[in-house]
């Protein structure tokens, strides 16, 4: 099977991992980051994830993503444009991957839905819970098919926006 997806138990170690990441991301790029944030499974405690830490980097301006590119390559990275989400400068590093920046302009939407996806899963571990129970199954119907595995979490992820937005 190529490059399966695989769950880990949550691993203590990861926040610090995301702290070692955010120091080194402050080191090479300085005040075009002046946010850094960790989301994505491995920000929730007690939740199984694969093992990636991700990383939300907010801009002052789009364009200064572009100035990290080669601070981020001389730290392992490789830059993605877009990846997909219009106005993101995408970067992942490792192989297997085991970090993802996302860069995004103060103002994006995509920041507020992070955050908020993050926070009420800490907030209602029992919403946590079923995400992993989720995650699980999928990973385990769509083994190295990870478009499939990231498409089949959407509607749990919509309904935990709706829920962050009050609608």
């Amino acid at each position: 099977m190529d490059n399966p997806i695989v769950l880990l138990p949550y691993d203590n170690r990861w926040p610090a991992l995301f702290e070692e990441e955010r120091t080194r991301l402050r080191a090479a790029c300085g005040a075009l980051l002046p946010d850094l944030h960790h989301i994505g499974s491995t920000s929730i405690p007690g939740l199984a994830a694969k093992p990636v830490i991700d990383i939300l980097a907010v801009l002052e301006r789009h364009e200064d993503g572009l100035s990290c590119v080669g601070p981020m390559r001389m730290l392992g990275y490789e830059y993605r444009g877009a990846n997909g989400i219009n106005g993101r400068h995408y970067f992942s590093k490792g192989a297997p991957h085991t970090h993802h920046v996302h860069m995004l302009a103060a103002g994006h939407p995509e920041i507020a839905r992070h955050l908020g996806f993050r926070d009420y899963l800490r907030a209602h571990p029992d919403e946590a819970r079923a995400y992993e129970a989720l995650k699980r199954d999928l990973a385990a119907r769509f083994r190295t098919d990870r478009r499939a595995y990231a498409a089949a979490k959407d509607a749990f992820c919509a309904r935990i926006d709706r829920l962050v937005r009050g609608l």
